[in-house]
């Protein structure tokens, strides 16, 4: 063996952090997430559940 030391990185999963906003921990019933991805699958460009969540919350907001 060389003395050569090889450092590997781990990937990280997912997209890179914008370091915009703040991480919200929610813990939904199945019957929450099922509607809320059923939604999601209604509208037309298909938003993620992250996205659908927010999207949700946004109209909610604009309702009151």
């Amino acid at each position: 063996m060389s003395g050569q030391e090889t450092s590997l990185t781990r990937k990280r999963r997912g997209p890179k952090p914008t370091g915009q906003g703040h991480v919200v921990g929610v813990r939904l019933h199945a019957e929450d997430l099922a509607a809320v991805d059923r939604w999601a699958s209604e509208q037309t460009d298909k938003p993620s559940r992250p996205e659908a969540i927010r999207r949700i919350i946004r109209r909610g907001l604009r309702s009151e």
